[in-house]
């Protein structure tokens, strides 16, 4: 949690930067949507075996833009988001092979599990863009924090507790599959950049990829605790269009 809080003071400095003006003045607000896919793993600590789960998020975009400083476009970006994340455990034997009922003898339907959350995600990030503002292409990144909420969960498998396998699991960490979330509240960090194209009449077109680290854990992590560790890491590939409620009136913005 210190962790957020001093990157939350970094953009509040950002900020009063900002309002500063110490470059060309900027009062420019644009709203719209955004939609992409998440990858999304959780880091155990013992560690389990895992491969990316897949899942959809989308929602509501504000940003606004304060200040253009030299060559960079200095703007606060808003999101609200419903997200689709959690884990998919890559279960395997000690020759790193699927496993098998015994009663499977044609191998159709290897052991699986996968825990589904939906999270309310609220990321508050500092972007610097470099390119046109109205017509054209801008390049940019952004960094802040985020917070979310875990909605819902559910869990997809096919493993029945002491029936027979073919092979054994070689991971024998599995207290997660029977255990709900604990800790609804996350916190972490988010770092993205992409490409944006704009024209005055239509908005903005923005293709994005992102990084979120969460600085939480689902699972509590004393000492009495089974997990030390059980944090998020997502990867996000999304799309945002955005228009113009606020436009700064300055005919040599480009």
């Amino acid at each position: 949690m210190k962790r957020l809080f001093l990157l939350s003071a970094l953009l509040c400095a950002f900020l009063s930067k900002a309002s500063a003006q110490v470059g060309e003045y900027r009062n420019d607000l644009a709203v719209g949507v955004s939609g992409g896919y998440m990858m999304s793993t959780v880091g155990f600590v013992p560690e389990v075996p895992q491969n990316q789960l897949g899942g959809m998020i989308g929602g509501l975009t504000v940003r606004y833009t304060c200040e253009r400083y030299f060559k960079s476009i200095c703007a606060i970006v808003a999101e609200v988001n419903l997200a689709q994340t959690g884990w998919k455990e890559n279960i395997m034997d000690i020759d790193n092979l699927p496993i098998y009922y015994v009663d499977d003898t044609q191998k159709a339907d290897p052991l699986a599990y996968e825990r589904h959350m939906t999270y309310v995600q609220i990321p508050l990030m500092a972007r610097l863009g470099w390119g046109r503002e109205r017509r054209g292409l801008q390049g940019f990144i952004q960094l802040g924090p985020q917070i979310g909420f875990c909605l819902s969960e559910s869990t997809k498998t096919n493993i029945i507790a002491g029936k027979a396998t073919q092979t054994v699991r070689s991971s024998k960490v599995v207290a997660q599959d029977s255990m709900a979330v604990q800790r609804k509240f996350d916190y972490g960090i988010a770092l993205g950049g992409g490409i944006e194209f704009s024209h005055p009449k239509v908005g903005h077109f923005i293709i994005e990829g992102r990084y979120y680290y969460g600085l939480g854990d689902i699972f509590r992590n004393s000492k009495s605790d089974f997990f030390g560790r059980s944090n998020f890491g997502q990867i996000v590939v999304k799309a945002t269009y955005l228009f113009d409620i606020i436009r700064t009136k300055n005919s040599k913005i480009k």
